[in-house]
């Protein structure tokens, strides 16, 4: 996450929130390489969030690390594609993704 490391009071204090990253399957893209992952199209992917206790100065330490936490939702798992076979889906896609202000029928 952009905001890491940071403290547990500023994690509590509002929602978590990934809007900003980026999913995409071009290694080739270079402007904000560090909000985006790159993933192969048809393969599974299982995001996982990852509690790690850091020294005051924001390095881990290889003894804290040991004693990280992991959590995993399973309901968030996905494949990951380059084109939907189902036109809800695509709709869904667009309508929801900033970037696509070119497929959209009215520009908002």
């Amino acid at each position: 996450h952009p905001d890491s490391p940071n403290t547990g009071a500023h994690w509590m204090r509002q929602e978590v929130s990934f809007s900003k990253l980026k999913l995409t399957n071009n290694k080739g893209s270079t402007n904000n390489v560090a909000q985006m992952i790159v993933l192969q199209s048809l393969h599974k992917y299982q995001p996982r969030l990852h509690i790690v206790e850091v020294k005051e100065d924001g390095t881990e330490d290889a003894f804290l690390s040991s004693k990280a936490q992991t959590f995993i939702f399973p309901e968030t798992q996905f494949i990951a594609v380059t084109a939907y076979q189902n036109a809800d889906i695509t709709q869904l896609k667009i309508d929801h993704n900033p970037f696509a202000k070119g497929f959209r029928d009215n520009y908002d």
